[in-house]
């Protein structure tokens, strides 16, 4: 396990890398530039500031600066924000985006997990129907409609919750919510296939065969082995819910990563892109990691060499 946890580490350092200079290589080719504004500013202006953050370099010398700080804790200053690290904007903001994050997962498993099973072993029931219909509406329904219809009929209409802000508990309802319904839903339809697949398997029969109880059928042999490909799409998922809050942060006016994100895009706000491209891959990657430690928990079979 030691040997399996250092080698998927250090391969986290390559694909890094990889990330970084494909983003830096994609923003060098977007037209347009960090200084472009409605109002021209001045040439002597613009070649100062290209000067100060080292944009008059050529675009090698530029990527092997920026990494070089990198590697020493540092991501560069932000164009955006004066006088601010993108360290230390990201530290601000990283705290909103992790707790939507986590509580948009949460909800997720807490609907989609037992709504699966429940469907699954009540099959052409009522109970079956209904789950079937919230999985194909939550799947097919993008976010930013979701919003605005929880907006338009929740914070509008019926004046129980705000449109916008964080850190009140009735400011998390909404984009908590919206930013959960849809993998919710696909939780919902994996984990109802795979229970089903998994209740016709020979060995499940021959537990009932065997006189256990339902109960213990269930929990023993069913779950146990269809909740692997359930674990298998949570860390997609969870990384998904962490960092692709991009609309939804928006939307709702949450001082989060994925919004600064948005604005530096918009703004050509290299080093604000990049760090924040670079954490989106340590955490996508870090979650990925967790799951598949999470398999030889799940199943003792499976053994990391």
């Amino acid at each position: 396990m030691t040997r399996y946890l250092i080698r998927r580490v250090l391969w986290l350092v390559p694909v890094l890398l990889f990330v970084s200079l494909i983003t830096f290589t994609l923003m060098k080719l977007t037209p347009g530039g960090p200084w472009d504004r409605e109002k021209q500013l001045p040439p002597q202006v613009v070649a100062e500031l290209n000067r100060r953050y080292n944009l008059d370099k050529p675009a090698w010398e530029q990527y092997l600066f920026y990494m070089g700080n990198v590697l020493q804790g540092d991501l560069g200053p932000s164009y955006i924000y004066q006088n601010r690290s993108v360290t230390t904007i990201l530290q601000q903001g990283l705290p909103h985006t992790a707790s939507l994050g986590a509580l948009a997962a949460l909800l997720a498993v807490c609907i989609g997990i037992p709504l699966g099973i429940v469907a699954a072993l009540r099959q052409n029931s009522g109970v079956d129907y209904a789950a079937l219909f919230f999985a194909t509406l939550g799947a097919s329904v993008p976010s930013f409609v979701l919003a605005f219809i929880l907006i338009i009929v929740f914070a509008l209409n019926l004046r129980l919750v705000p449109t916008s802000g964080w850190g009140k508990p009735n400011q998390y309802i909404l984009p908590v919510v919206t930013l959960a319904l849809g993998q919710a839903a696909l939780l919902t339809r994996l984990t109802r296939a795979s229970v089903l697949e998994v209740s016709r398997q020979d060995y499940m029969r021959t537990a009932r065969a065997k006189g256990l109880q339902e109960f213990l059928v269930v929990r023993r042999h069913l779950l146990k082995n269809a909740l692997i490909p359930v674990v298998t799409i949570l860390g997609p998922i969870l990384a998904f819910l962490i960092t692709g809050s991009f609309i939804v942060e928006n939307v709702f006016s949450i001082p989060g990563v994925g919004r600064l994100f948005v604005q530096g895009i918009s703004q050509r706000d290299y080093s604000l892109i990049m760090g924040t491209t670079l954490l989106y891959t340590a955490v996508i990657a870090v979650l990925n990691l967790i799951v598949d430690i999470l398999y030889g928990f799940i199943d003792p079979r499976i053994t990391y060499r």
